[in-house]
């Protein structure tokens, strides 16, 4: 994407052609995510941007980046109008416009990134450099910033690709969205020569390193794929009992519920079991005070002679204030309560409300799902025959939880979730994929039970071994490998992204310094 003064670049009109054209990196980019999770179209999903944005201004270039940011994110973030209608009892007006106000947020990364991109170009920076750096640097700053919000990164639309993903023991899921948004400035410029029919504009030495590092990336993946797992066996059954989310809080169906997780459960561990992990709130009671289903749980344990992870909302007295909290409690073979685990990252105006004290009406839109605090402290709870690392919900999009608990011990990962809020929708699984690179990046298995799916079994390497259908009353059993030692990632952490974005301030530093000598 040379930069060209010409007289498209000094207009501030943008072309109907250039806005299509954006608009179709934006549909690219939506269906390379799950579902329908077209992988392949993300290594070339901005190449129409970037003919679009070819002699624009970085002004323009930003306003073709907002309209393909707002469509992709638009078609990937549908779902939370069911979120908002269905459960939080929105006007469907209000919905939409906080769901048009959310894909906007998110686009905006987008366009900051073509902006920069372009006005580094403009002082003689190639975008094969700053792009992707760029790219890596504003995702990691979405992680991170207002509480973050690390759904839908690039990286994540290869999570079937086995040997692609390896790399993330090394670079997290940010390795895999260097290499696809390097590839996308490699293919957009091999276009543009063939086009052109200039030889010398032919990038064939950016070409080069892109089969380099695709070569790299999937030799080690291979590599990484034919290491044998050398974790101790261990069998886990989880249960999916499928309770419908406008009745799991009505104390009248609390005998039904949990008549369906006992079941679940002696079908599950018909052949022994040394874990059965139930979903996220599976237990619709205070385990700590409702004596006679506790004790009805306890006894389950004791018959099935296995650990037991529960979910289960807690409370714990602070002076005259109650904390509740989102939490899941394991139980030994005996029944005894061996630990508890809290969720540390609440979901905001799910579980709580930020800025409450300011907010005061928007208390009304989360009346019944809960007002919780985050759990004061990250522990693994040890079954004995190992320690496990508990992810509540969305817990399990964010990789420094994941990478903690292995730190602090964990050799199993364990989601439990309620993913019903999302109804049948694509969510679920973009759920999923995210979670098969926090197995991937520390080198441990994950288990994942969820309400209403997608239960699932996936080893150290991202194999989902098996999975569950959304919206089925059905348990999952199998033997995972423990992880052992964590990786290169579970020591360091995301590095690579760090440092992409303090290439990316650099890069932005080289740029103005140079626009100024100019």
């Amino acid at each position: 994407m040379p930069y060209r003064k010409t007289e498209s670049s000094d207009n501030l009109a943008v072309s109907r052609r250039s806005y299509v054209l954006a608009a179709l990196s934006g549909v690219l980019l939506a269906l390379s995510f799950p579902k329908p999770g077209i992988s392949l179209l993300a290594w070339f999903a901005f190449v129409p941007l970037f003919i679009a944005m070819g002699r624009m201004t970085p002004r323009n270039s930003f306003r073709l980046g907002m309209v393909c940011g707002i469509i992709a994110y638009g078609g990937i973030f549908y779902w939370v109008n069911i979120v908002m209608t269905t459960y939080g009892r929105l006007h469907w007006t209000v919905s939409f416009t906080l769901y048009i106000v959310l894909s906007a947020y998110i686009a905006l990364y987008l366009g900051t990134a073509v902006f920069l991109t372009r006005r580094g170009e403009e002082a003689g920076i190639t975008p094969l450099i700053s792009f992707p750096v760029l790219w890596v640097g504003l995702e990691y700053i979405r992680a991170i910033i207002l509480t973050g919000f690390p759904w839908a990164i690039l990286g994540y639309t290869q999570y079937r690709t086995l040997p692609l993903i390896q790399i993330a023991d090394l670079t997290g899921v940010y390795g895999l969205s260097f290499l696809i948004a390097f590839a996308n400035v490699v293919i957009y410029r091999i276009i543009r020569g063939m086009a052109r029919q200039e030889s010398s504009d032919y990038p064939a030495g950016s070409a080069l390193v892109l089969v380099l590092l695709l070569v790299a990336t999937l030799g080690y993946g291979f590599y990484r794929l034919k290491t044998p797992e050398r974790g101790e066996l261990f069998k886990v059954s989880l249960t999916q009992g499928n309770i419908p989310q406008d009745v799991k809080w009505d104390p009248t169906y609390q005998e039904a519920t949990i008549a369906v997780y006992e079941k679940l459960s002696r079908q599950a561990c018909a052949s022994g079991s040394d874990l059965v992990v139930w979903p996220e709130s599976a237990a619709p009671f205070y385990l700590q005070r409702d004596l006679k289903n506790s004790a009805r749980i306890k006894s389950l344990a004791t018959e099935l002679k296995t650990c037991m992870v529960v979910g289960s909302p807690a409370f714990e007295m602070d002076g005259q204030r109650t904390r509740y909290l989102n939490s899941a409690f394991l139980l030994a073979p005996d029944g005894e309560v061996l630990g508890r685990s809290d969720k540390m990252h609440l979901v905001p105006f799910g579980e709580y409300v930020p800025l409450a004290r300011l907010l005061p009406f928007v208390n009304k839109l989360v009346e019944g799902i809960g007002d919780f605090s985050p759990g004061a402290a990250l522990s693994t709870l040890d079954t004995g025959k190992a320690k496990i690392g508990i992810l509540v919900c969305f817990e399990g999009i964010f990789p420094e939880l994941s990478r903690a608990y292995v730190r602090a011990g964990g050799r199993l990962l364990v989601n439990i979730t309620n993913d019903a809020w999302f109804g049948r929708s694509s969510a679920p699984y973009q759920h999923l994929s995210m979670t098969v690179f926090r197995a991937v990046e520390n080198r441990v298995p994950l288990v994942r039970a969820a309400n209403s799916g997608i239960s699932s079994i996936i080893d150290s390497r991202g194999h989902i071994r098996s999975m569950t259908q959304i919206f089925k009353e059905t348990y999952l059993t199998g033997e995972v490998r423990l992880g052992d030692r964590g990786s290169f990632y579970t020591r360091v952490g995301d590095l690579f992204a760090m440092v992409c974005l303090g290439g990316g301030a650099l890069v932005e530093a080289l740029s103005f310094r140079k626009k100024k000598q100019l």
